[in-house]
């Protein structure tokens, strides 16, 4: 007889749960995703190399069609049916589950989300688990959708050869939207921070909806060329270009089904103010509102002539960061978001890449005040008065401090990555102008090799915007180095950008939030895997803002003849507009030339030197670490160990320290920058037990000669010993990581010694290799 207390959690899986779903009716190969990890596991940076946490992985999740309905943890037969229910539930709320199971192979436990009054939780027998058919029934009941909705909801995603499917958070969005359009709601915001793709779900909604017969036309509306045309051409390329058009130079052809444009050239100016007009009100059902934040949804803008002209279509709003203040609301006009996936949540699921922050102080920003009767290098009188930063390159240029400013940028690359794409924000383009020539006077050595290493790409020089598509491209190596004002703080996928550099006053959260997205791009496999902030202003002070990553509010509340959308008020008008269309704008809002005001002073004659640097990371709870590392460390070091000795014993009897040490690491702990804070080369064990407990810590050579002291390799044969005392001192050069890597055996200097087979051999059996590399680790903590 079949002893079930014996069998391992996947052996209850494979002789038990799956073939009660088998025969419950779910299709296995189509409709289960088994031992699913929906997230990728946070990056953890560890010096110049890195780590990924854990992932979130659940044992069975069932869709029905395209729809996620039930979750199942499984557990071996030690524990109780309902063991698994707690991590359950808790991953069907990431994943919008409402119906929850767990296993132990005996039977099922079951928690409906959907139950108001009554039984929640129930047990069920093996061959009672419910079929597809009665779960989509309770689900559509519980979403209140009736049977012709159902219908809409049904349609599948679009599935492409390489059997890419959406993200889980994407596959939420689509859900919920096309459940809202199902339901007839007609204003729809989805806000999904940057570089989680917002385009692509976009497609996916649409592509059901219009296969559902539910949306047959649709207007995509953006305010970028570059985000248009990568758009047409990239996720809705499925579509087919038979069915697709860009509205363009004034001519409008009906025959189409999916039409883009830019808000611009549809009301740009007197002659093309009417265009959208030559359509129908009712033409279109559906119109796709691209990064929505950026005035579209504003009572006064000429935009808004266009979605109030097609008031009948639906109207979704994408946007990573919708704009709330006391003027203008996005909530306003699309209501509550129908999902929202944050920075936070992408960085933590390993989606998004995460950051350090780098605060330059320069001893100008302190504040310049120039001395009576002081005149510019062009001889104007300077106002007497204090000058800070959000008056340097406005109204008053200091040389010295753009030269410092490029200087500190460039030793940056330099420790870094020479060739890292880097965006350095402006006040304006002729801030960005001067930047680029400093910079290209400290990399003159850079320019021999590439000619285009730093560029200016502002709105107003056509020579820098035919340079975007190759800085954003992960091919092109050059330009690396881009100085902007505005063009570059939305929309363009910057995927490869390593640094952002802020050299502008920045006191909208908006455009605070698109500048860091231009960073979070993750590219693994092309050796991306963080971002780094440059901030000689200050704005990373906008981190610590409750805002920064929380739930958007609504803070524009109309008084009883004020209309249901904000007004734009003056000087808050969008300046965004797309590259290339005639009659544009330049980007930066300035046509190419700076709007009057104060005229700036120009000095040449000012000492400026960096007086603070400092570093602030990212921490687990997705918040910079503003206090000390040390003292931040320390807190979460003694979250984990009530003493010294409850450390040392589970140092002691772990198996494989890199195990604790990466445990560590994805709670928070920075070991490599700790050990650059302290100034020594010490082991994860000694910046433990010195930061938690103040204990006098060894550095890791002190460690390796303190084995070598004790004769500990005597007792082995020449050949062994060469091994171990090899072993010790890659040790004393890399940690304790290096002698619990497989591949050891495998590098310099190690593979001096032969294969890995006649290494193992130099000790005997394998057995024998293994218990000297353990007794070797209990060695070097023996004085612990």
């Amino acid at each position: 007889m079949l002893n079930k207390k014996a069998l391992s959690e996947r052996d209850i899986c494979t002789k038990f749960i799956t073939p009660a779903l088998v025969a419950a009716g779910w299709d296995i190969q189509k409709q289960v995703r088994e031992e699913w990890s929906f997230t990728d596991g946070r990056i953890i940076v560890r010096g110049q190399k890195y780590t990924r946490g854990k992932q979130k992985r659940a044992d069975y999740v069932l869709f029905y069609r395209s729809t996620m309905v039930a979750i199942i943890e499984a557990k071996d037969n030690t524990h109780s049916v309902g063991h698994g229910i707690q991590q359950a539930k808790e991953y069907a709320d990431i994943l919008d589950i409402p119906f929850i199971y767990s296993s132990n192979g005996d039977a099922f436990l079951e928690h409906d989300k959907s139950v108001t009054e009554g039984v929640v939780e129930k047990e069920l027998p093996l061959d009672q688990f419910p079929s597809p058919e009665k779960l989509w029934q309770r689900y559509a009941n519980y979403k209140n959708l009736t049977p012709q909705q159902q219908e809409i909801v049904k349609e599948e995603n679009h599935k492409d050869e390489t059997g890419f499917a959406p993200r889980y958070y994407q596959q939420i969005a689509i859900n919920r939207t096309i459940e809202a359009v199902a339901r007839g709601d007609k204003r729809i915001l989805l806000v999904m921070a940057t570089g989680t793709g917002k385009t692509y779900t976009a497609f996916q909604i649409l592509w059901r909806l219009w296969k559902a017969k539910t949306v047959k036309r649709v207007l995509y509306l953006a305010d970028r060329n570059i985000l248009v045309d990568q758009t047409k051409t990239g996720d809705f390329r499925p579509f087919g270009s038979d069915i697709m058009t860009k509205i363009q130079n004034r001519e409008v052809d009906k025959s189409y089904q999916i039409y883009f444009a830019l808000y611009q050239s549809l009301t740009g100016n007197e002659e093309e103010k009417n265009i959208f007009k030559q359509f129908s009100p009712d033409f279109f059902d559906m119109v796709v509102v691209d990064e929505c934040h950026r005035g579209s949804a504003k009572e006064e803008s000429a935009w808004r002539d266009v979605l109030t002209y097609f008031d009948s279509a639906i109207h979704l709003g994408l946007t990573a960061t919708p704009k709330e203040t006391k003027n203008t609301s996005n909530l306003t006009y699309f209501g509550e978001p129908a999902y929202t996936y944050s920075l936070k949540q992408g960085i933590d699921d390993g989606f998004l890449a995460p950051y350090k922050v780098v605060r330059i102080s320069l001893n100008v920003d302190e504040g310049y005040r120039p001395e009576k009767g002081k005149v510019d290098k062009y001889g104007h009188e300077i106002e007497d008065r204090i000058y800070n930063t959000k008056d340097f390159d406005r109204n008053l240029v200091i040389d010295e401090r753009t030269k410092a400013a490029a200087k500190k940028i460039t030793e940056y690359l330099k420790l870094t990555d020479r060739m890292a794409k880097t965006i350095v924000f402006c006040v304006d383009t002729e801030h960005a102008e001067r930047m680029r020539q400093a910079l290209v006077n400290e990399n003159s050595d850079m320019l021999q090799k590439h000619p285009k290493y730093v560029v200016r790409i502002t709105g107003d020089d056509e020579v820098g915007k035919r340079e975007l598509y190759n800085f954003s491209s992960v091919i092109e190596k050059e330009p690396v180095i881009a100085t902007t004002s505005k063009l570059l703080t939305t929309g363009v996928d910057t995927k490869m950008v390593k640094l952002i550099v802020l050299e502008a006053g920045i006191q909208s959260m908006t455009e605070f939030k698109q500048i860091i997205g231009r960073g979070t791009r993750l590219r693994e496999d092309d050796g991306k895997v963080y971002f780094s902030i440059m901030d000689f202003r200050q704005v990373t002070n906008l981190f610590a803002d409750p805002d920064f990553d929380g739930e958007p509010v609504v803070i524009y509340t109309p008084g009883p003849d004020e209309a249901p959308v904000p007004p734009t008020p003056p000087g808050e008008e969008e300046t965004g507009t797309g590259a290339g269309e005639p009659g544009e704008k330049g980007i930066d809002g300035l046509g190419g030339d700076p709007p009057p005001g104060p005229k700036k002073y120009y000095v040449n004659d000012v000492a400026v030197a960096v007086i603070n640097e400092r570093i602030q990371y990212y921490g687990a709870d997705g918040k910079l670490i503003t206090e000390s590392l040390k003292d931040y460390s320390r807190k979460k070091l003694l979250n984990e160990y009530e003493s010294l000795d409850d450390f040392l014993v589970k140092w002691n009897e772990s198996e494989r320290k890199e195990a604790i040490i990466n445990e560590l690491s994805e709670k928070g702990v920075l070991f490599e920058e700790l050990q650059q804070e302290i100034g020594k080369d010490l082991d994860a064990f000694d910046l433990i037990a010195h930061i938690a407990f103040d204990r006098p810590p060894l550095t890791r050579k002190e460690r390796a000669e303190e084995v070598k002291k004790r004769n500990y390799f005597e007792k082995y044969g020449a050949g062994a010993r060469e091994v171990l005392q090899t072993l010790l001192d890659k040790y004393a050069d890399e940690g304790i990581s290096s002698l619990e890597n497989n591949s050891v055996l495998t590098v310099k200097p190690l593979n001096q010694f032969g294969t890995p087979i006649e290494i193992v051999k130099r000790f005997g059996k394998k057995a024998d290799f293994e218990k000297a590399i353990n007794e070797l680790e209990q060695e070097l903590y023996k004085t612990a």
